[in-house]
């Protein structure tokens, strides 16, 4: 019972987050839409910043899940980083295909409002930083376990951040040509 509370809280913190922006996701309005009193959402949750701590690490096990079910089927860590995100304006742009993943585009719009959480904090260190510092720490070290050479793991990781930065802003998705023989040229006998 108390899993399927702090879920349905975070679902809300999600919905609010992708429909009314940042500055609407409050304690009392999250509790509002997840049908919990506001003692019920601090049971869970001590403050915002834990909220959405809470959610970042939940998209963390989302996008373990995605790379999980991508290592099944032989994909690489390294080139599963690499992947550009399925984004309605990655999608609609240079790639000249109309699929988007509604886990991709929903993982943007939420790391979108997680961006504007670390501004709200004015660069205070919070539970939300190390949330994100936790999940990224994470796919470093994979990162660095996948290559001989520390430097080319750094460069993979760079690389991929770059792509994720790029679909956090909205960026038109790179030529899938060209993003292909970027992988390509990049993991060429490199992964262990």
């Amino acid at each position: 019972m108390a899993t399927e509370t702090r879920d349905r809280i975070l679902d809300a913190l999600e919905e609010i987050l992708v429909r009314d922006g940042t500055d609407k996701a409050t304690l009392d309005a999250v509790a509002a839409r997840a049908g919990v009193s506001k003692g019920g959402l601090l049971y869970h949750f001590p403050s915002k910043d834990a909220m959405m701590a809470a959610m970042v690490r939940r998209l963390g096990e989302r996008a373990e899940r995605k790379r999980v079910q991508a290592a099944d089927a032989g994909t690489s860590l390294a080139e599963w980083y690499l992947s550009p995100l399925a984004t309605p304006s990655s999608s609609a742009g240079s790639t000249g295909s109309t699929d988007t993943d509604p886990d991709d585009a929903l993982e943007i719009a939420l790391f979108r409002s997680t961006l504007a959480a670390f501004r709200s904090t004015d660069g205070a260190p919070g539970a939300v930083q190390d949330a994100v510092v936790e999940m990224m720490g994470m796919y470093d070290r994979v990162l660095q376990d996948e290559f001989d050479d520390p430097v080319h793991a750094e460069i993979v990781r760079l690389v991929g951040d770059g792509l994720y930065l790029a679909a956090l802003v909205g960026l038109p998705g790179p030529d899938p040509d060209l993003h292909r023989r970027v992988v390509e040229r990049l993991l060429r006998d490199q992964v262990r």
